[in-house]
């Protein structure tokens, strides 16, 4: 039954889809601590900064991951709910990889998906806080 294989591909990247949130916030939470610690150590640097940016940059390539899980879940859903004929390839179960690699952009593509999901709101913040009060304090404090 081709049904319930796509319902255990939906349920398995549902499960996945979740994790990546988590360490998205995982990832925020570290730049937090990078950014507590070097304040009450007094280290604060450019060195953290590059740091803190970095971080940022890690969280949208994970939110990238997690947007490509987004997509197959839901044509999985729509398959499931109207019973989609799956007639074409994506209509088969566990094509993740297959339909991602059919359409995988260039590097220059890569870079572009990178940096649009460091400005989604979801992504940036906290980062671009972070990153503005240390900013700030090396050049007008400091």
């Amino acid at each position: 039954m081709p049904t319930s294989k796509l319902a255990s591909e939906w349920s398995l990247l549902q499960n996945q889809y979740d994790s990546y949130e988590k360490y998205s916030l995982l990832i925020k939470l570290s730049s937090i601590g990078v950014l507590s610690t070097s304040h009450f150590t007094n280290h604060l640097s450019l060195f953290v900064l590059f740091l803190l940016l970095i971080l940022w940059l890690q969280d949208a390539i994970w939110k990238t991951f997690q947007a490509r899980i987004d997509i197959r879940l839901l044509q999985l859903e729509d398959y499931l709910s109207n019973e989609h004929a799956l007639e074409n390839r994506d209509g088969f179960a566990f094509q993740f990889n297959s339909l991602y690699a059919q359409n995988r952009p260039g590097n220059v593509g890569l870079l572009k998906e990178y940096l649009g999901q460091s400005f989604r709101p979801t992504v940036a913040f906290p980062h671009i806080v972070l990153v503005t009060l240390l900013s700030f304090y090396l050049i007008f404090i400091r």
